[in-house]
């Protein structure tokens, strides 16, 4: 599968290339421009929009899902197409991300291009190949050498699912689009610029007297109420259909790896019971020996019965994101910044445009990372913890022992120049962010230039690359969330929507940044009373512009070559005068006048 994702990129390319060329490009080049050749073609494509896009929502989702397998390679850091030192690991893992992002871009491409008949083709016979290319490994390597049997199934099942899915998408979209190009259906808005949930919501801000409500059920008083004036972006829809899938992996993985070490856990216990009698019929007391094999009786079971408590509580806590960021949105909408500390009612432009792109990646790596902290929470507090002291302090003696006798030097620079790899790559995407994606100052006393995008398709591809490798910079902000938040626990790491530290250091938890600057362009961009005004003013402008070109249509200049003023006037006297032979006769006598000479031809005209 490897081999096949290197191989892949080909026909990425060949679809990016097509699609590109379809693009017409808005702005065109001068003619002293090498790129003028190219004309209005080449234009750039964009996978999805990360911002305001409503349509196709779990379409987009499931193209997310179909990706699960290779965000949980590079989660694991186990796919590293280059061999180079320990140091220069973090810009191998932006190259695998880059190259994953890259082998999965035509399903986004073909799901937002507006070009939908050759778009549906190529999306399709691209997840054909990818299904049957996954179907066939399956179907090769059904069993696994933890689990054993159908163990390459239950790690499968869900991108082919998905991969399933976007078929079934495509060749709906194919049919859709060929009746419209051969003329039996009418071709529908697929992105409209206001939403229908947007204009609800604005026209319930202007109803006078508030609809009586209905009662509720017992479902939507006490677990969510679902409102016809609010959808999640797809960006929210793909991140947490992303986030199921990366979490049943993760769990599957966790039991092939439990089943293989309690194989080996019973190999050792019977020879450790073995030794045990040996021991104890020469008289000497084992009591270390008796603790650590009771460890291993209390560790298979604990774990069956922790993981259940974690995997839900990381269940409940994706549901409870996605009501948590319709509640702080609806808040922001209507001015409300109550809920967020002081420091946060301002925040940095910048610093907002990156977290677009690190939301997504971080809240898969807490989800994660947040399950696996809360099963150890559960396993110290079903008893585990009074057995693991033995053999902590045990594994603390010979690490600090390996420490000393290592050489400190080589292994302090390496672990220096990773961090500081991995800072200057977070560094540069805000200054990425500040320099290319944002509109300029307003004016020069301006501290920051304003939350406006500048650069849209740029940034949305910006996002898309970025997202897989911001999985692995999410993991290393966690553990930094964890570090800093130890004092209060690890039972709410995966809260990303509300800061675990106390009041005054919401700063230093990255997580919570990310999602305050999403919901802070969410609230700039899709906001339904902003997107509605823009919608009349584009509206009234282009009522406008059809109203003067009905009217005007024969004054247009650009339909030919210039005429005088004159010219004109004499040809519209002649319509006119065509039209109304009645006028002729009625017109004055000017001796001299030009205008004069169109009589014997006008009343021939009307004669005949």
């Amino acid at each position: 599968m490897e081999l096949f994702l290197h191989y892949s990129l080909l026909p990425s390319l060949f679809i990016i290339l097509v699609l590109s060329f379809l693009q017409r490009r808005e702005h065109h080049r001068q003619r002293d421009d090498t790129s003028y050749l190219l004309g209005n073609h080449f234009g750039m494509i964009i996978p999805l929009d990360f911002v305001s896009t409503f349509s196709n929502r779990w379409s987009y989702g499931v193209a997310f899902g179909a990706t699960a397998n290779k965000v949980m390679f590079l989660f694991s850091e186990g796919y590293q197409p280059l061999q180079v030192p320990q140091w220069a690991q973090a810009f191998v893992l932006l190259i695998g991300g880059i190259e994953v992002g890259l082998s999965h871009f035509p399903f986004f491409a073909c799901l937002s291009s507006e070009f939908r008949l050759v778009s549906s083709i190529l999306g399709f016979s691209y997840s054909l190949i990818w299904f049957a290319v996954t179907m066939l490994y399956v179907i090769q390597c059904p069993h696994g050498e933890f689990v054993g049997r159908y163990e390459t199934i239950m790690l499968y099942w869900p991108s082919l699912l998905c991969l399933a899915f976007l078929l079934g998408r495509f060749l709906h979209m194919f049919v859709k689009s060929l009746r419209v190009h051969l003329g039996w259906e009418l071709q529908m808005e697929e992105n409209p610029f206001l939403e229908v949930h947007q204009a609800e919501h604005v026209k319930q801000l202007l109803r006078k007297c508030p609809l009586q409500e209905r009662e509720k059920s017992w479902f939507q008083t006490k677990i969510y109420e679902w409102d016809p004036c609010f959808q999640f972006p797809s960006r929210m829809i793909g991140t947490t259909v992303l986030a199921f899938i990366c979490l049943y992996l993760f769990i599957v993985i966790e039991f092939c790896v439990f089943v293989y070490v309690r194989d080996e856990l019973d190999v050792f216990e019977r020879e450790l019971e073995g030794y045990v009698a040996s021991m104890n019929q020469t008289g000497t007391p084992t009591p270390v020996l008796l603790q650590v094999k009771e460890l291993i009786n209390v560790t298979k079971g604990v774990w069956l019965v922790t993981i259940l408590p974690a995997s839900l509580t990381c269940v409940s806590y994706l549901f409870h994101i996605l009501a948590c960021y319709r509640k702080h949105m609806k808040r922001l909408w209507a001015g409300d910044k109550h809920f967020l500390p002081l420091k946060f009612h301002s925040p940095s432009s910048s610093e907002s445009v990156v977290a677009i792109a690190r939301y997504s990646g971080w809240q898969i790596a807490y989800i994660l990372w947040g399950k696996h902290k809360g099963q150890g929470s559960c396993y110290c507090w079903s008893g585990g913890s009074q057995h693991l002291s033995p053999l902590y302090h045990w594994a603390l003696e010979r690490v600090l022992e390996r420490w000393t006798r290592s050489p400190q030097d080589g292994l302090t620079l390496c672990f220096s120049l990773t961090i500081s790899i991995v800072l200057g790559l977070m560094v540069m995407q805000v200054w990425i962010a500040a320099s290319f994606f944002l509109q300029p100052k307003m004016g020069a006393a301006d501290k920051q230039k304003p939350l406006a995008l500048n650069n849209r398709r740029a940034f949305h591809n910006f996002n898309y690359f970025l997202f897989f490798y911001n999985v692995l910079l999410g993991l290393g902000a966690c553990l930094f969330r964890l570090l800093i938040s130890c004092i209060l626990g690890t039972w709410l790491i995966a809260r990303i929507d509300r800061t675990i530290l106390q009041s005054g250091y919401e700063a230093a938890d990255m997580g919570f940044n990310a999602w305050i600057g999403m919901l802070y362009v969410d609230h700039y961009h899709a906001n339904p009373v902003l997107v509605s005004f823009c919608h009349i003013l584009i509206t009234g402008h282009r009522e406008r512009r059809r109203q003067q070109a009905i009217k005007y249509w024969y004054l247009n200049p650009s339909a030919g070559a210039r005429i005088s003023v004159r010219s004109r006037t004499r040809w519209l006297l002649l319509q006119t005068l065509i039209n109304n032979p009645g006028l002729v006769k009625l017109r004055k006598s000017r001796p001299g006048h030009g205008s004069q000479e169109f009589t014997p031809i006008l009343l021939t005209c009307s004669e005949s």
